[in-house]
């Protein structure tokens, strides 16, 4: 049961970064980082740091 909400909060984070990411000049491929400990704090500071720009 705990993989199954594993796989749907990874969904709910996934689908919604490979859509933004392209905004900000990063590869949506990046957002399976998200899958790792602190990967989407990472990349919401990656994409806070290009919106400067």
């Amino acid at each position: 049961m705990q993989m199954l909400w594993f796989l749907v909060l990874s969904a709910l984070t996934i689908v919604p970064l490979f859509k933004l990411l392209p905004h900000y000049r990063v590869n949506p491929y990046w957002a399976l980082t998200a899958l790792i400990p602190f990967g989407l704090i990472v990349l919401l500071w990656v994409m806070a740091a290009r919106a400067e720009d």
